[in-house]
């Protein structure tokens, strides 16, 4: 008799077991994927969406619609903590799904700490929709006066939406709005000079402002006041301040890492229990801290697929190797970027060609499984 497998979240790390679902239904497994949209829309393209260089259906997965033609179920809904013990996942509708194993993808979540009552236009990085009702609402404001944007953070995201939003509004003539990145002491602080002065020289020259004089303690309606009491008054607001990992792990009493994602190991398996696994944003790997960048979860994808199936067949795990440097490229708009890997970095149209190229490919990849 097969045995059940739950994936929460449909996301990045979960991309090849979601594109061979059938095999898991082929042994008799039962599977069930849960998620909160029955579309995955992936990250990396999310700002050149805000900018309109793609369409939502260019950069999103059918969830749902793979899940299902693969024979798996799928539920429309978002986990809230799981009981290791009992192997039962809880969602925030009430609902419960028992396990036999179960794996994570359920990415991250932007803090709202500083936010103090209702602020109005403010919208976070993540989810990725929230970006299609910032592009339309920011249009609609532009359309009737000149609107100041802020951006709360000062890594790569605000960095990737203020040189979007720049794109999105060239039309808006006069109307064009003044964008302002709230970047703490430093822009772009955990990236080497190189990189952090060609992206700082590509948003200056287009107008957007980079304030470096101290982190947020406060947003309120209209304004954002810093740590020193400085205050800029603002229309609409994104906030990119970093992410935290989901938490469903802090609240089911789960072993974590220092940011509170999953505690994982070197199979990308729970340290406490064996049939608990993970992989993405929303995991800490024990071996060494791993930025939160898609490529780990691209990486992590053949070896969460395998582990899954040897966890319910009963066979022989693999490890994860994180592998070494990365490609990195940011989508600073206008159809440019600044690419890096190993000593090579370099800014303009190349830059995101190669980014262009790249992510179309793979996000065709998946989106052929759909066919």
């Amino acid at each position: 008799m097969g045995k059940h497998l739950v994936l929460v979240g449909g996301g990045h790390a979960h991309m090849v077991t979601l594109a061979n679902l059938d095999k898991f239904v082929e042994k008799n497994h039962k599977v069930t994927v849960i998620g909160p949209s029955p579309y995955h829309y992936y990250s990396g393209m999310g700002p050149g969406m805000l900018g309109k260089t793609y369409k939502p259906d260019d950069i999103r997965f059918a969830t749902r619609h793979l899940v299902e033609k693969k024979g798996g179920t799928f539920v429309h809904g978002k986990a809230a903590r799981v009981d290791p013990e009992e192997k039962i996942v809880f969602l925030d509708s009430g609902d419960t799904i028992p396990y036999d194993v179960v794996s994570f993808n359920a990415g991250s979540q932007v803090p709202l700490s500083t936010v103090k009552g209702d602020v109005g236009d403010i919208y976070t990085v993540k989810p990725i929709e929230k970006l299609m009702e910032a592009q339309a609402r920011i249009l609609e404001l532009a359309s009737q006066k000149k609107i100041t944007v802020s951006i709360v953070g000062g890594g790569p995201s605000s960095a990737e939406i203020s040189g979007n939003v720049m794109q999105l509004t060239k039309g808006c003539g006069e109307n064009k709005p003044l964008i302002r990145i709230l970047a703490g002491q430093k822009f772009m602080s955990r990236f080497p000079d190189d990189i952090r002065q060609k992206v700082t020289a590509s948003l200056t020259r287009r107008g957007v402002e980079i304030v470096e004089n101290g982190y947020v303690s406060e947003i309120t309606a209209g304004k954002i006041t810093l740590e020193s009491g400085t205050a800029y008054d603002t229309d609409f607001i994104f906030m990119a301040p970093g992410v935290k990992p989901s938490p469903i792990f802090k609240a089911s009493g789960l072993p974590i890492g220092p940011d509170g994602g999953l505690l994982v190991n070197t199979y990308l398996q729970s340290v406490k229990y064996p049939n608990m696994f993970g992989g993405g944003d929303c995991i800490y790997f024990e071996d060494q801290p791993l930025d939160k960048v898609g490529v780990y979860a691209v990486r992590q994808n053949p070896v969460l697929f395998h582990n899954l199936m040897a966890s319910l067949d009963d066979a022989e795990l693999m490890p994860f190797d994180p592998g070494g440097d990365y490609l990195l490229i940011f989508n600073l708009g206008d159809g440019t970027g600044v690419l890096r890997k190993n000593w090579l970095v370099f800014g303009g149209r190349l830059a995101f060609m190669i980014k262009d190229y790249i992510d179309r490919k793979f996000i065709k990849k998946f989106q052929a499984y759909e066919k």
